[in-house]
């Protein structure tokens, strides 16, 4: 596989914050469980006119801006989502028109390891075509959140991210893994409006468009699964725990994170985390603090970079990169 650099960044992130101090007051339980359950202690959620494409396309848009190219400078697009922005098209075709892209244009939906499985699609690509990459990771599950549902309102937030892959002289990528467990696809799910139970009047009115949860099998599965990989990734490329200078995970929640640091001898003061200020935003979340992190001037050439989640299905995966990209 040959080279590449990251060589822009952008994020997107709606105005509308929502506190867990209003979620405690509508739910009728106290702000201190939603934090100390979770770790948040706020949230964004889309307004009026925005959508999971529009959030792409203004994080799209500044990372090209940050890479100096043009969309028509992009041989190939890809959009993680999970909350499309409709049954068909894909996402990316609205994104792909909106940014001007020359090249083609797919979705990848792995949940919230969607990122992870996009980056390594990306690498993939540019191992044949040596031409950029605009990867872009974004979810509104806020809008996939039944609003009686006190368990998934106060974790998910919205967001987008994106990441400008350019052909490099050399590969930074020391090692990924991704995998899946289909048997896990009940634990979390959006029951109707698919093929298997297409919307109707009664599905609406069942909720059955709403996602639903089984939280301790999915916590009991992602830090299982999240361990696992992290563990094979830093096995094949031979370097410990230790080594790695930032731990980039999937911001689900506070209390899987620190189990999957605890389990995998990640040291506590490598993680990258906004999670509190923005809870879930799934497929947008690894690029997201990604981005934040490199905003920061945190991110130095030359360190150890692990990205790693899990998503419903389940899947899960992670890479780990010796940065050398621009900063």
């Amino acid at each position: 596989m040959s080279g590449f650099d990251i060589a822009g960044w952008g994020k997107a992130l709606p105005e509308q914050v929502v506190t867990s101090a209003e979620l405690a007051d509508r739910f009728g339980v106290d702000e201190h469980w939603i934090t100390s359950r979770c770790g948040i202690r706020e949230r964004r959620a889309v307004g009026p006119g925005q959508t999971t494409a529009s959030l792409a396309v203004e994080a799209g848009r500044a990372a090209l801006d940050k890479a100096g190219l043009t969309g028509a400078d992009i041989a190939q697009l890809i959009v993680a989502t999970a909350t499309p922005e409709q049954p068909s098209p894909a996402t990316s075709a609205f994104v792909h028109h909106e940014l001007g892209i020359a090249g083609g244009a797919m979705d990848v939906n792995s949940e919230c390891a969607g990122f992870v499985y996009g980056l390594v699609a990306a690498m993939g690509i540019l191992g044949m075509d040596r031409r950029p990459v605009l990867l872009i990771g974004s979810d509104t599950h806020t809008l996939t959140a039944n609003p009686a549902d006190r368990d998934l309102s106060i974790l998910v937030g919205d967001g987008a991210a994106a990441v400008v892959l350019v052909p490099g002289p050399e590969d930074p990528v020391l090692a990924w893994n991704l995998g899946a467990d289909g048997s896990c696809a009940d634990a979390l799910k959006v029951p109707a409006g698919g093929s298997r139970m297409p919307a109707t009047a009664d599905t609406v009115a069942r909720g059955l468009h709403y996602a639903q949860i089984k939280g301790n099998e999915i916590y009991l599965n992602a830090v299982r699964y999240t361990v696992r990989t992290v563990r094979k990734t830093l096995e094949s490329a031979k370097v410990a725990a230790a080594e790695v200078d930032h731990v980039v995970p999937h911001q689900a929640n506070i209390r899987i994170i620190n189990s999957v640091l605890q389990h995998t001898g990640l040291r506590p003061e490598s993680l990258v985390t906004n999670l509190e200020r923005y809870g879930n935003t799934a497929s947008a979340s690894i690029p997201l603090a990604l981005t934040e992190a490199l905003e920061a001037g945190r991110v130095r050439p030359g360190q150890l970079v692990l990205l790693a989640g899990f998503g419903a299905g389940m899947t899960w995966g992670s890479v780990l990169m010796r940065w050398g990209g621009a900063t």
